[in-house]
């Protein structure tokens, strides 16, 4: 990270410090201050090697990481990488199969990298609800599941898509299954996914105010624009009303913001983007 921006960095998180509702990183594995800034890793899949993609994170100034799954390594050698670079993971995507399935097993790999937050990342076709009661349903398996992961010092976490965005009576399918799980399961709103829908990201955001644990910061193009890159844009480049959004997220409790792109053309100019556009705009919620 250069010196300006470094400098940037320490005084954003000093200022945030004093402003009401915003969550903070604990800290770098070296000790450092951050901002709560991190990367889905899913946006670096095609990025070559495991190592090239952490050091493409390191790069972009962010020193923390949304996992997915095992990464397709053993937890010996995912924790050696983190180290390398001075990454921390502070949540990971889990297969709902996997966790209905093996709980423990899952539980015990990201014990040994140091995570402490399992995220259901996506629903199959044959899993999604199709009416209110079955979105309940789920949300009282999930709430099940997030107790048994609290047990073992692990929280449940949902991330969305559109599909749960479809409204029973009124409420979305997701209002629905988190009324259902109880305080336990947290959410991770994509945001991104959440205006496809034809929901406001931020009023969205107020919905879940005190259950939020972090939201994918991730933007779409204009209409028309970004075929290639499946209709998505880097953060801060596309349509998404951030100024509405991020004062919002700070209200709802949010403790991350994880950037995400789910088909860039550029993963590392994607993330440098994005990780300096959250690093622009997280300070001015200070001056609200």
């Amino acid at each position: 990270m250069r010196t300006s921006t470094r400098k940037l960095a320490t005084a954003a998180f000093l200022l945030l410090a004093t402003v009401p509702g915003f969550a903070f990183a604990a800290g770098a594995p070296d000790g450092r201050q951050e901002l709560p800034i991190a990367v889905q890793m899913y946006t670096l899949r095609d990025a070559g090697t495991l190592d090239a993609q952490l050091k493409i994170v390191h790069d972009a100034g962010v020193h923390a990481v949304e996992t997915v799954g095992t990464q397709n390594v053993s937890a010996a050698e995912l924790k050696q990488l983190l180290d390398r670079y001075s990454i921390r993971a502070i949540a990971s995507h889990v297969k709902l199969a996997d966790l209905r399935d093996d709980l423990d097993t899952v539980v015990a790999f990201n014990r040994a990298v140091g995570n402490t937050t399992l995220v259901v990342p996506y629903l199959e076709k044959e899993q999604r609800p199709t009416d209110a009661a079955g979105w309940s349903a789920l949300g009282r398996e999930l709430g099940q599941i997030a107790r048994r992961a609290q047990a073992q010092g692990m929280t449940l976490a949902y991330h969305n898509h559109d599909f749960e965005m479809a409204e029973f009576n009124g409420k979305t399918g997701l209002e629905l299954l988190f009324e259902a799980a109880g305080p336990e399961l947290r959410t991770e709103l994509d945001l991104a996914w959440v205006a496809r829908s034809g929901h406001d990201p931020a009023a969205m955001l107020g919905r879940f105010r005190g259950r939020m644990f972090a939201v994918h910061a991730k933007d779409n193009a204009p209409k028309g624009q970004g075929a290639d890159e499946g209709g998505f844009a880097a953060l801060g480049q596309g349509v998404l009303d951030w100024n509405a959004i991020l004062p919002a997220a700070a209200d709802a409790g949010v403790r991350w913001y994880i950037i995400e792109h789910d088909h860039p053309r550029d993963p590392a100019k994607v993330i440098q983007t994005g990780a300096d556009f959250l690093r622009q705009r997280l300070p001015a919620l200070a001056h609200r």
